[in-house]
């Protein structure tokens, strides 16, 4: 790819947030309806978190050499399996705005972190902390950009019908942060209701990756359909069998020579030739190898919280 090739956009952040776990270990609370959790098999729990805390290392280091800002925290906790995902509890918006999110698992409340926003305050230009977190108590929750798949361009939030995404909270946040709220249902193939909308759904400047066949009501499949092809965005279609290998748990990032897809080796082996050449028509495709992390559900997307802020 070129440099200059193709514009900066709005959708793909130039920098992104990572966690870099010590103890890392598919939660046993999260997996009664993340459907996408397996079990480490024949790993113990020493060799799992080796083998977590090797893979994060990697995908920073790849992400630094193609030119995204990876600004990594430790966590050394045993009381925090899932802080490898920190998309689920902060979010960052063009103009200087963040969010801070209620979280459904008790266990993932503890993953929100000061020292985060401090370094989001002192690099970037930020004008507003707006915490919804109060909202647990109430049982009110909203997963982040895990629940939610934000188009920054067209300023709308996707959002899968789930008990991560409450409507009440959706309307706050879609009210203050201006965006306009699209709520759909969505099945895997058993029946069994997506737990979040980023698994499979990715949205980028030019392109989308999309369940579509997930999507259960045909009048709102077709909607939204229209509303991604009506700019002229593509959309290429995933496959159950292509989302179940978190095909749509992609991002599209703002790379040194232009924009990148960042996506596991898994998905990208998921993706067909003919897709792959949609995507590659406006960003590089990067692969990264994290099968280890894949284990608790989430993938490449889930493990980058990516920063929509000017720079200091």
């Amino acid at each position: 790819m070129k440099e200059g090739h193709f514009p900066r956009s709005v959708q793909a952040p130039k920098a992104v947030v990572m966690i870099r776990p010590h103890h890392f270990v598919p939660n046993s609370e999260t997996a009664e309806d993340n459907a996408f959790q397996q079990e480490a098999g024949h790993l113990d729990a020493t060799e799992v978190a080796r083998l977590a805390y090797a893979e994060v290392s990697r995908v920073a280091e790849a992400l630094e050499a193609v030119g995204v800002r990876t600004h990594i925290f430790e966590d050394e906790s045993r009381l925090t399996p899932d802080s490898v995902f920190p998309n689920n509890w902060f979010s960052t918006h063009p103009g200087g705005h963040v969010a801070i999110f209620p979280m459904f698992p008790v266990t993932r409340r503890r993953e929100r972190r000061a020292d985060v926003i401090e370094m989001l305050k002192r690099d970037y230009r930020v004008q507003e902390v707006v915490d919804y977190s109060g909202l647990e108590p109430d049982g009110l929750f909203l997963e982040g950009t895990g629940a939610m798949v934000l188009d920054h361009i067209d300023r709308v939030a996707y959002v899968v019908r789930s008990n991560r995404a409450d409507p009440i909270i959706l309307e706050r946040f879609c009210s203050h942060f201006k965006y306009e709220p699209m709520v759909f249902d969505a099945h895997d193939a058993r029946g069994v209701p997506v737990y979040h909308t980023n698994v499979l759904m990715c949205i980028a400047t030019d392109f989308v990756l999309l369940g579509v066949d997930m999507m259960v009501d045909d009048a709102r499949r077709r909607h939204i359909l229209d509303r991604f092809e009506e700019p002229g965005r593509h959309v290429v279609p995933l496959s159950n069998a292509q989302v179940a290998d978190f095909a749509g748990n992609a991002i599209e990032l703002q790379g040194r020579n232009g924009r990148v897809l960042a996506l596991s080796s898994r998905a990208l082996n998921a993706l067909r030739p003919d897709q792959g050449a949609v995507i590659e028509q406006s960003a590089e495709l990067l692969p990264l190898d994290v099968p280890t992390i894949e284990l608790a559900g989430g993938s490449v997307r889930c493990m980058l919280a990516g920063v929509h802020l000017s720079r200091r």
